[in-house]
């Protein structure tokens, strides 16, 4: 029987920081800093943050302070690059702190970057889309390569591990390594991984900022995006949003779409001939449907000689002949 594994918040920094040959940073002195001195890294793991729960724990700060400082490192020009905590950097400017307590350590911009990873990846409430692209990015830190690299060995992985490969990756370093970085996680296999995660990559862009932004659940946007016309989907993902739709309400909807556009494509793509069968089979319907034909014998006549002149026609389509319109 297969074991459970253990949860990520059973583990703490240092065992994740274990994958990383110990730590790269010296240690921290504690002190307080304006914060005006204070700045975000360009580019910050973070992307969505609980309104509620931002003023929440701003109401918090204002009431019994601050209890856990947050992370920085120094800057030139006296200011001090955020590394952690930049939830309780949002709630304290929410609060109007003036200064706000801080743990200084010095760290290069790999050492920065990786603790800034690993502390988003021990939220409690990290979305799905957060959390793939955090793993991504510390498997490309420990393989000193690139995400889209790591994603093409994960995929190879993937092959390999099913049998449809040669065994080329699966027990090499790169493999090893994303391997044990999983089992640190706990909280799912690099096989799951392949198959449930990797392909929020490939979900449109306006979808990808829904789940980034924790509006949507990924099996909502894995639906959604079964609508490629821009608009459409940016109309359905509007509605869900706004009204919290249910995945089978949204799955109602997406097959009715795609029954409309499946239609629409196959009315654009009649030709003249499928038209004018549709026509004559429109006119039989008519004449069947029509009960003062019979009784109006002008009208009869009409449509009998018009009838008449169309099948001479196409009995003789080799001569070429004038239809005359009907008295």
């Amino acid at each position: 029987m297969q074991t459970k594994k253990p949860e990520l918040k059973e583990y703490s920094k240092n065992t994740l920081d274990d994958l990383f040959g110990g730590q790269e940073e010296k240690p921290a002195s504690a002190t307080t800093l304006p914060l005006s001195q204070i700045v975000r890294p360009t580019s910050q793991p973070r992307r969505y943050f609980d309104e509620e729960k931002l003023q929440s724990l701003a109401d918090s700060i204002k009431e019994i302070g601050l209890l856990e400082p947050i992370v920085v490192r120094k800057l030139e020009d006296s200011k001090y690059e955020l590394i952690a905590g930049e939830r309780r950097l949002k709630a304290s400017l929410i609060a109007e702190l003036k200064d706000i307590p801080v743990n200084i350590i010095e760290c290069d911009d790999t050492a920065a970057n990786r603790i800034r990873l690993i502390e988003n990846l021990q939220r409690e409430d990290l979305n799905a889309f957060e959390e793939t692209i955090g793993i991504l990015e510390l498997l490309a830190i420990l393989l000193e390569t690139d995400t889209e690299d790591v994603v093409s060995i994960l995929y190879r992985m993937a092959k390999e591990d099913k049998g449809e490969a040669a065994q080329n990756v699966l027990g090499g370093y790169e493999s090893l390594t994303i391997q044990e970085l999983f089992s640190k996680i706990g909280k799912i296999t690099w096989q799951s991984f392949v198959t449930t995660r990797l392909p929020l990559l490939k979900l449109p862009t306006d979808i990808q900022e829904a789940l980034a932004g924790g509006l949507i659940e990924y099996t909502k946007a894995c639906a959604i995006a079964r609508i490629k016309d821009s608009s459409q989907r940016a109309e359905l993902l509007k509605k869900v949003i706004d009204e919290k739709l249910s995945l089978s309400k949204i799955k109602e909807a997406v097959e009715e779409i795609l029954e409309i556009n499946q239609q629409d494509k196959q009315d654009k793509q009649e030709t003249p001939t499928k038209k004018l069968v549709a026509q004559i089979g429109e006119i039989s319907s008519l004449i069947k449907k029509d009960k003062t034909l019979l009784q109006d014998k002008k009208k009869f006549n009409k449509v009998n000689k018009l009838a008449q002149q169309l099948l001479e026609l196409l009995q003789s389509p080799n001569q070429v002949e004038t239809v005359e319109t009907a008295e």
